[in-house]
């Protein structure tokens, strides 16, 4: 299914060879965003097709979503008929994308210096695990080996006692979203000068400089002035409040925050200890501490009442379920539900606004090789002939 041209990014031809997640979710947003997004996978698809439930075998709840309003094409790489017809569809591109390693890349004939031999004007954007110009560059890498590298299960051992990974795949996520702001900058970079150019993300380096964004602190300066680590986010006593019904976050921080908390409460541990934000800083876990043993005393709803009165940040707990049915992404329209198919689905939705080019989910997942005769036909090659592997 052929994407409906909306959006910021209509009229610009993706060639996606990425699997699993960091690069799928950064052209699934391109997808979203109104771009032609051709997914091409190997005749077996997409590993992420069979890792989480779905109405049918390949169409996983994940892959579902990543892969959203794309064309799905099967091509046999290892075939030279599949890759002829990877050149054709490379001839019209705007951006070719992979996740593959640079030996595999270069050992099918698609390295940057090939690819933009066929077209020159191309964005070439490699994902990869680490940077290859480093001596991790060939090393094989997910979500979890990567948080370990960056430190996240360090800080949280700071927090909980013991390292853990965090309860989502970050690194996946946040690499997949700094792969699209960079091919982004470079289709924006070719708007201006007509040239292309290879993109490289990796995705330690991206979640190391996501880490010290606020951990770098002290060590940043020469000589260090302290941890590469920012007290506050490992502050042991840093959670969710207990409340005498059940739990709520809140962050009473700036000073006009802490004022206004003080004069509607008064706590019996109030003292000029704790007036200003830099006295806080200095011992956060202390005032956590003498938070939480405050916040007991009423129920959520109440502290709720109070703090919006307030203007203090602060939410009840949610779990992914609910927020299928949260009040304010209902409001804004987030959830879109589709007609596939297999039935309804109902999409997480595009989180951003525009005024002129919004975004919308793009349409279903494609099935394995659904779109591979059409697409193939496009280029003037006829799929029976042209490419054994694919499935139409």
């Amino acid at each position: 299914m052929a994407n409906n041209g909306a959006g910021p990014l209509a009229g610009v031809r993706v060639v996606d060879l990425t699997a699993m997640v960091m690069g799928p979710y950064c052209t699934q947003i391109m997808a979203d965003m109104g771009a032609d997004v051709i997914k091409v996978e190997p005749p077996q698809g997409d590993d992420t097709r069979y890792i989480s439930v779905g109405p049918v075998r390949g169409m996983g709840g994940v892959f579902v979503n990543v892969n959203r309003g794309k064309r799905g094409v099967t091509l046999d790489l290892q075939s030279e008929s599949g890759k002829t017809a990877l050149r054709a569809l490379i001839e019209q591109a705007d951006v070719f994308i992979h996740s593959m390693r640079s030996k595999a890349v270069t050992r099918l004939g698609f390295s940057y210096d090939e690819v933009a031999a066929i077209n020159p004007t191309i964005v070439y954007t490699n994902c990869y695990g680490y940077g290859r110009r480093g001596p991790k560059g060939d090393l094989p890498a997910y979500d979890d080996t990567i948080q370990a590298a960056c430190g996240l299960p360090y800080v949280q051992e700071q927090l909980t006692g013991e390292p853990n990974y965090v309860g989502t795949i970050l690194a996946d996520k946040v690499a997949g979203l700094t792969a699209l702001y960079a091919t982004m900058m470079a289709l924006f970079h070719r708007e201006r000068s007509g040239e292309g150019q290879e993109v490289e993300v990796g995705m330690f380096e991206t979640m190391a400089s996501f880490m010290l964004v606020e951990h770098a602190n002290g060590a940043m300066f020469d000589p260090p002035l302290g941890p590469a680590v920012y007290p506050r986010t490992v502050a042991p006593n840093r959670r969710p409040y207990r409340t005498s019904d059940g739990y709520i976050a809140a962050l009473i921080y700036n000073d006009k925050h802490w004022a206004a908390f003080m004069e509607a409460v008064r706590p019996p541990w109030a003292s000029d200890l704790y007036g200003t934000l830099e006295r806080r800083a200095r011992q956060i876990d202390t005032v956590y501490a003498l938070l939480a043993e405050t916040m007991v005393q009423r129920t959520t709803q109440e502290w709720l009442d109070l703090f919006r009165e307030l203007q203090i940040p602060a939410a009840a707990l949610s779990s992914p379920a609910t927020l299928f049915d949260d009040d304010h992404l209902n409001a804004v329209g987030f959830f879109e539900t589709l007609d596939t198919v297999h039935g309804p689905v109902r999409f997480p939705g595009v989180p951003t606004w525009f005024s002129r080019t919004p975004g919308r989910v793009a349409g279903p997942a494609p099935e394995l090789g659904a779109d591979t005769a059409e697409v193939l036909e496009e280029l003037g090659l006829a799929p029976a002939d042209a490419n054994p592997g694919a499935q139409a």
